[in-house]
């Protein structure tokens, strides 16, 4: 069964894809590889431009649809079960089982907070104790 962390901005105005990109470099020194499930096509581009530019001493390495990257972005989920997850959809994820670690990113405004609550519901529902950090 999959861990499900949630990182969660109380006070700091950080954006998703900027908190994104740290935790994915902080991982990757890891040998862990990263799905990032996103459905949104805007939102993949700016998570595409960010890890681009995010260091600027190197690029994060990364492909969009490109299941054989250390860092994929997709609009559908992995079929193999050895990836961390970050989930950019509005719901949990319900295939609890099929994932190492699920990564929920809440930025600091009222309809993310609000999404985010509704989440850990879901995954508390799916008997999953999610870890919260909150930064």
């Amino acid at each position: 069964m999959a861990k499900v962390s949630f990182y969660l901005f109380e006070k700091s105005d950080e954006r998703q894809v900027h908190s994104t990109c740290r935790l994915c470099r902080k991982i990757l020194k890891g040998t862990q590889r990263i799905w990032l499930y996103c459905p949104d096509s805007n939102l993949q581009q700016q998570l595409d431009d960010a890890l681009w530019t995010f260091d600027a001493s190197s690029f994060i390495a990364h492909g969009i649809e490109q299941d054989s990257a250390t860092i994929c972005i997709s609009a559908r989920l992995p079929a193999e079960s050895d990836w961390i997850v970050f989930n950019f959809n509005n719901q949990a994820l319900e295939q609890i089982d099929k994932f190492s670690h699920i990564i929920e990113i809440i930025e600091n405004n009222e309809l993310a907070k609000q999404q985010g609550r509704e989440k850990f519901k879901q995954y508390r529902r799916l008997g999953i104790e999610a870890r919260t950090f909150k930064l």
